[in-house]
């Protein structure tokens, strides 16, 4: 039984890891803090698992632990190593390099996103992955009319920032 669920989970975390990997990108400011943020989330994601329900999508439930850890990851300036026993960790998950090569237009836009609150970058990430207002009001636990209205508000806040 807890074969099936680890490999139910590590396929799940793969098929879904660009998710993370974004989120990684907006809250650490370089690789090492990249890779530390995405082992922190994932270790995270694999101890809340046994708790998820389904009454949400994976990919919603999935944003919204990562969101939460990734928050708190950045909000702490000292970050606490959790330590699990190697037996406890799916090692099966096959990660991907993250590739960050990017043109000037999308480091311009990260640079802008970076000037965003914590609340408004999660809005903004959300919004890049085509979830829908319904979707990213479920995930960051606002209602779907206040989502439509500050994402209309980021993205003239956006605009202005990367073309003062």
């Amino acid at each position: 039984m807890e074969n099936i669920l680890r490999d139910q989970f590590v396929e799940l975390l793969e098929s879904h890891q660009n998710i993370v990997h974004k989120l990684c990108r907006i809250y650490a400011r370089d690789k090492a803090s990249h890779d530390d943020l995405f082992q922190e989330i994932t270790i995270q994601l694999w101890q809340a698992y046994p708790k998820f329900r389904g009454d949400s999508k994976f990919s919603t439930w999935m944003y919204r632990v990562a969101l939460n850890t990734a928050i708190t990851s950045y909000r702490k300036e000292k970050r606490q190593r959790h330590q699990l026993d190697i037996d406890d960790f799916p090692n099966a998950l096959k990660a991907e390099p993250y590739d960050n090569t990017m043109d000037r237009q999308m480091e311009a836009l990260y640079g802008a996103i970076d000037q965003l609150n914590d609340i408004d970058k999660a809005l903004v990430l959300l919004y890049v992955e085509d979830k829908n207002y319904q979707e990213i009001s479920e995930t960051l636990g606002i209602s779907e009319v206040n989502a439509r209205v500050k994402m209309n508000r980021i993205k003239t806040k956006l605009k202005t920032l990367i073309n003062p």
